[in-house]
């Protein structure tokens, strides 16, 4: 139930991206699906890719002291988009860095506004155990 809740948090926030943000907007037929899709392709690259290209910046994030993680999630954006539009022919068109830049922090700071109201696993398991 958490994983579909997650899921959908993210195709909210890929909305809010897309109406937000000049130069990113929604493709395909059924808008709904079309961001379930993405989302979960955005899920599978954030889960596989993201921690890769991390370790492997992980010099120029102590450089910046964080603000490449800023980058990083751009170019997961972007590459969410690429993604979901050549395997699935629907998802989202991001037309350079700057709105990718810019959507990753409205894609982050909405995902974590509606996760607020998400509670954690283990805050139920000490509520259980309590």
């Amino acid at each position: 139930m958490r994983l579909l809740i997650r899921w959908v948090i993210s195709a909210l926030a890929l909305l809010a991206a897309a109406n937000f943000v000049d130069g990113i907007e929604i493709v395909g037929q059924n808008g709904w699906i079309t961001l379930l899709i993405t989302a979960a392709v955005m899920g599978f690259v954030n889960a596989i890719i993201r921690p890769i290209l991390k370790l492997l910046s992980c010099p120029l994030i102590l450089l910046t002291l964080g603000p490449f993680t800023l980058v990083i999630n751009a170019l997961m954006l972007q590459l969410s988009a690429w993604l979901s539009n050549s395997f699935f022919g629907a998802g989202f068109v991001v037309d350079g860095f700057w709105p990718a830049f810019w959507g990753a922090i409205v894609v982050s700071i909405v995902s974590w506004l509606l996760s607020v109201f998400v509670p954690d696993a283990d805050e139920k398991l000490r509520e259980r155990n309590a």
